[in-house]
């Protein structure tokens, strides 16, 4: 089988979208083996032709990587007009799975796409008019899908509640965690870890911590927020609302207690390692901030097992099973 998978957000920064598209290229190499053939398809602009084949550097997987001026546009446009098909770039393929930015026709072969969150649906004033337009387009050709890859459970209900996809057709595929994710930081951890980006991560509802809490600023790099995991006596994470939360399991893996939301987003994230507390009630964060301090040790252990069940490799393997069903 051949298997087409868009990477073209990976000519951006890797964030979390950006790293689940390539941890799916690798996961699907490994679980393709020498049976199967899996490309990984870029259409983009000048940043993406550096970019797209440095995120990929080191994964068995052959690489489309086209450069086009202004190439946003030509995306859209391809993708509305419905033509050309996309064999017409990449040759003859079993299926193809397209990410957000554009969904470009296809004359034959199975149709999936990935929907990682909805938030433009559920929480509009949060995001911005730019972003809410191009999801929005996603959004409506994902019910011509023969296949619907989500991150958690959670999200596969939001799919077939908003955008009206039959449960049947929807495909729950967790996320893996880099290696770079480890547990060997220092023996004395004097603050607490957040992460920020936008309203819908609650960071107000922090203010009352018994302890320093640091949030870096701009983009960081995998191997930088490792270090600042791995330095932290406790990762909180009172996000209003996510996809998955895949920073939580990022901080189980470097061995650091969990104080995540609440929401129910973020349950299969936190399995039953981390302590959960309400997003609007900075009291409840405050005390259970000195909860998880003083049960560091047991939430270490069971945080790091669970963990250990998020693999880019079992990922692959539920993607292939998927496309080919």
């Amino acid at each position: 089988m051949r298997v087409v998978l868009d990477v073209t957000p990976l000519s951006l920064p890797r964030t979390g979208i950006g790293n689940y598209l390539r941890g799916a290229v690798a996961g699907l190499a490994d679980a393709a083996a020498d049976e199967h053939e899996i490309v990984a398809l870029a259409v983009t602009g000048p940043r993406g032709l550096r970019a797209v084949p440095a995120a990929l550097d080191g994964i068995p997987a052959e690489r489309v990587v086209r450069f086009l001026p202004l190439a946003r546009a030509w995306r859209t446009a391809w993708s509305r007009l419905g033509w050309p098909p996309l064999e017409r770039l990449v040759g003859r393929f079993d299926a193809f799975c397209f990410s957000d930015w554009w969904y470009p026709p296809q004359r034959g072969g199975v149709r999936a796409t990935i929907v990682h969150d909805l938030i433009p649906l559920r929480l509009p004033e949060l995001v911005d008019p730019r972003t809410r337009r191009l999801h929005g387009a996603k959004y409506a050709a994902v019910p011509g899908c023969d296949v619907v890859f989500v991150n958690s459970a959670f999200t596969a209900h939001e799919v077939e509640e908003l955008l009206g996809v039959p449960r049947e057709r929807i495909r729950v595929v967790h996320p893996g965690v880099d290696p770079v994710f480890r547990p060997d930081g220092p023996d004395e951890a004097r603050y607490v870890l957040a992460l920020g980006g936008d309203a819908r991560k609650n960071l107000g509802v922090l203010r009352e911590l018994p302890l320093e809490l640091v949030v870096p600023q701009g983009y960081v790099a995998d191997e930088e927020l490792a270090d600042l995991y791995r330095g932290a006596a406790v990762f909180a994470y009172p996000s209003r609302y996510e996809g998955f939360g895949m920073p939580i399991v990022e901080a189980m893996a470097s061995g650091v207690p969990v104080v995540a939301s609440s929401h129910p987003s973020l349950d299969e994230a936190s399995g039953d390692a981390a302590l959960r507390a309400d997003p609007d009630r900075p009291e409840e964060w405050a005390a259970t901030v000195e909860r998880a301090l003083a049960d560091r040790d047991e939430l270490v252990r069971r945080g790091f097992e669970h963990a250990r069940s998020f693999t880019w490799s079992r990922m692959g393997r539920e993607l292939l099973e998927g496309l080919s069903a």
